[in-house]
């Protein structure tokens, strides 16, 4: 892969390849070549991007990062008011090949406990909000399996490795998109839980609809950064705060970076 899109949130803010990661550039034999700010111009907004040119096994490849929170040169734009026609848009106009999305979420499932990051193979989003670019005539996209395999089946491969874990223990999950900005209740759980959803966000799935309807492959690292409220071991009344989210989905960067890299070698 010559080109991959890569978005970050509340997990991953920006990428400063040389100073972070320094020794999984080395591990892989990858060399920065060089890192431009950006300003891509879409139909619905302008869009910062950074572009990071780097060397792999002697071909020139680049990395386009986007903070989908951007706002006005922070990363700050809350859930509901996010732009999500703008920014993929912008990852097309740069003639991304796939999109790797970077999400911290809250997690209902056991075998997904904080600290753990994995893959969403499906999503369920019964908050009634359209994300199309189809609003003047009916294009109706399948989404019977939103996620690229091909691409997931890549990357699985990589956290599996930097986990240490083997074939045996899970990987994909359901995400359960909220509207936000609020966190949910412990009966929005509940109910959450019931209906299938394995893990709880505010963003995502609205990307790879949109992703689909343009045909770029798209998959979703996961990154399990809080108990989703009500289901904190010894204690269902913990309160959430997003301040602790956005540190504990920090600490799993590295396997998650360690997996982009890998992409370029494909």
């Amino acid at each position: 892969m010559d080109r991959i899109g890569i978005i970050g949130g509340t997990g991953l803010v920006s990428i400063n390849l040389e100073s972070d990661y320094r020794s999984e550039l080395e591990q892989l034999q990858i060399s920065v070549i060089r890192s431009d700010e950006v300003t891509v111009d879409t139909e619905f907004g302008n869009v910062p991007l950074k572009c990071i040119t780097v060397n792999c096994q002697g071909k020139q490849k680049e990395l386009v990062f986007l903070q989908r929170h951007h706002n006005n040169g922070s990363a700050n734009k809350p859930p509901h008011m996010i732009n999500h026609k703008a920014n993929i848009k912008a990852l097309q106009n740069s003639a991304c090949e796939v999109i790797i999305s970077v999400c911290s979420i809250g997690t209902l499932a056991a075998d997904f406990p904080p600290g753990k990051v994995g893959l969403a193979d499906q999503y369920i989003d019964f908050t009634g909000v359209a994300t199309s670019y189809n609003d003047t005539f009916a294009v109706f996209t399948s989404v019977t399996e939103p996620f690229s395999r091909e691409l997931n089946s890549m990357i699985e491969k990589s956290l599996r490795d930097a986990q240490g874990f083997d074939d045996s223990e899970k990987m994909y999950y359901t995400y359960w998109l909220a509207q936000g900005p609020h966190f949910e209740t412990r009966a929005e759980v509940d109910a959450i839980d019931k209906l299938g959803g394995h893990m709880v966000g505010m963003t995502m799935a609205r990307e790879v609809k949109l992703a689909n309807e343009i045909m770029i492959p798209y998959s979703a690292i996961c990154i399990s950064s809080n108990w989703a409220a009500g289901r904190e071991p010894g204690d269902p009344s913990a309160e959430l705060s997003h301040n602790l989210v956005a540190s504990q989905a920090n600490d799993r960067l590295n396997p998650v970076i360690l997996s982009v890299l890998r992409l370029l070698q494909f």
